[in-house]
């Protein structure tokens, strides 16, 4: 029986059409990345050092793409059985939780497998240039790799036994991700080389990260002096530790109590007495519990529709958000004044650059991916369609709901632009184009990501899809930077890099490495025609469904 939920979970994505797709991608991406770096002579140098460059840009590559494709199969597992009643009958048969748990995570596994199986003829390719061992060199990152596999697999089927619904699940487990290997390795950027208490926790905190134990992680973006650590020690006792710890819980929550979780209905602030709704008047600044007003005629009923059945849409979590997203901009305001003596306001600036746009890569397509596919899989599609109102007021609601809380978290992360500003009032022209950047990056990162997920008739595959395209567009330029001169000309750069928010935003900041670059207005009249492409594609396909079926 084990086998049998084993091959249920296996061949229902290997049958899918889009699965051969994504194996070819995989193969043909895997292959660009030893391409791009690839010798342009028939001559490799004695020492591997390209050898060595190649490996180690196809290793980031390779877990850059594990770590975005990967979570979507255990994060769906779980909860879209649940949703669809087969996970009643599953505990109900003779399988049981262990079983059950165990069949899920070789699933999980086996697709894992299949991505790192696309990238052996590349991996074959870099260890013919000699230079690299086979058992030092290769082997390692493979069973790091198969590391992440397991950690991540665990961690995505524990959130999706707690989750209500396939869309949260997946922005759930890829926050996870996002912020256990990017969001770990800021401290120790920060405080490295200082001494102290900041510094020994950064470094903890960079062992938690799979990318500190990929091959050259201890030289990139280095800034004085830096700890010895054992970062791949550390991580393989976090992986280990993590991935036993979720597991076990997954197992003990694999139950019928999954069905029976009662709520509280709680009490409504307007029905309590006046001496108490007065105290909660004074005590929140939104309460919660206050019921909602009727919705006026001058605003759009999908908008309010869409901000009271997200659970980050209600206005008290919105100012949640916000409050988190302001603190971390003290944050970074913080490490303004402290780091320019050292480092200069370009890098300081660049590394506000990267952290923004991933917070908008992050959000957005969790807010946009699903405004339809999510409408289309649980049957709201067809509620809209039998009321009076026009596709255009359809989807202009749903583009609100996405655009008024994106921008709202890029304003709350503005005042250290200002403070770099102030600084440096010469920089008031730089900050107010990089401003524009992420403005234009935003509005791009929202309309994409609904064009794309508006493609799919399931949330987690246009959820998935978005994050895709995004990090696919704002990632692979750079990847055509890391070979300027070898094999790429400038021209050839900097037509590439054209395509990236990040990199225009780094040339207008002048940080290291991008100030040889004129990347504006290109960049602009990128994110622009693609907005409106993506907005086209969006009606035009919205207006299809909307027709009689």
């Amino acid at each position: 029986m084990l086998s049998a939920l084993l091959r249920r979970e296996l061949l229902t994505p290997l049958r899918r059409r889009r699965m051969a797709v994504f194996q070819i991608g995989l193969a043909t991406l895997f292959g660009l990345l030893v391409v791009i770096r690839w010798p342009t002579g028939g001559q490799v140098a004695l020492s591997g050092a390209r050898s060595q460059q190649i490996f180690q840009l196809f290793s980031y590559g390779l877990m850059a793409t594990l770590l975005l494709l990967l979570p979507v199969f255990p994060a769906t597992s779980i909860v879209s059985e649940k949703k669809s009643g087969t996970l009643a009958l599953l505990l109900n048969s003779p399988l049981g939780p262990l079983r059950i748990f165990t069949a899920k995570l070789l699933a999980v596994l086996s697709m894992a497998g299949m991505i790192l199986a696309m990238s052996l003829p590349a991996a074959a390719a870099c260890y013919c240039m000699g230079g690299l061992s086979l058992y030092g060199d290769m082997l390692k990152v493979y069973q790091l790799l198969a590391l992440v596999a397991l950690q991540y697999a665990a961690i995505g089927l524990l959130v999706s036994s707690y989750a209500q619904s396939v869309d949260s699940a997946v922005r759930m487990t890829y926050g996870i991700v996002l912020s256990t290997s990017l969001l770990t390795l800021g401290p120790s950027y920060f405080f490295q080389g200082t001494g102290g208490t900041l510094a020994t926790l950064g470094e903890a905190l960079r062992a938690l990260s799979p990318l500190s134990s990929l091959p050259g992680a201890g030289s990139m973006g280095g800034q004085g002096l830096m700890a010895k650590t054992d970062a791949q020690g550390r991580f393989l006792a976090w992986s280990l530790a993590c991935t036993v710890l979720a597991s076990v819980w997954t197992v003990r929550r694999l139950n019928h109590k999954l069905f029976d979780q009662s709520r509280s209905a709680g009490t409504m602030s307007d029905d309590l007495s006046l001496p108490a709704q007065l105290f909660r008047r004074l005590f929140f600044l939104v309460d919660p519990q206050k019921r909602s007003m009727g919705i006026p005629n001058f605003v759009n009923p999908v908008m309010a529709k869409e901000f009271r059945c997200r659970r980050f849409g209600r206005l008290h979590w919105l100012l949640r958000l916000v409050a988190v997203c302001a603190v971390l901009s003290l944050g970074l305001t913080y490490a303004t004044t402290a780091g320019t003596f050292d480092w200069g306001v370009e890098m300081i600036g660049g590394i506000m650059v990267v952290m923004q746009v991933a917070l908008i890569v992050l959000i957005a397509p969790s807010l946009s991916a699903g405004l339809i596919s999510t409408e289309r899989e649980l049957g709201g599609w067809q509620l809209l369609q039998t009321t009076p109102l026009s596709v255009s007021r359809i989807i202009g609601g749903k583009l609100l709901s996405a655009l008024l809380p994106l921008m709202l978290v890029l304003c709350a992360t503005m005042p250290g632009y200002l403070v770099m500003a102030y600084i440096d009032p010469g920089m008031w022209l730089q900050v107010q184009r990089v401003l524009i950047c992420l403005a234009l990056t935003a509005l791009f990162s929202m309309f994409c990501s609904a064009a794309v997920g508006c493609l799919s008739a399931r949330t987690a595959a246009a959820t998935a899809s978005a994050y895709g395209v995004l990090l696919a567009i704002s990632g692979l330029p750079l990847l055509i930077w890391m070979g300027r001169d070898a094999p790429f000309g400038h021209d050839a750069v900097e037509a590439s890099l054209s395509f990236s928010s990040i990199a225009a935003a780094f040339s207008v900041i002048r940080m290291p490495g991008f100030q040889h670059y004129n990347l504006i207005p290109a960049n602009w009249w990128f994110l622009g025609i693609g907005s409106a492409a993506s907005l086209i594609l969006l009606l035009a396909r919205t207006y299809r469904l909307s027709r009689p079926q």
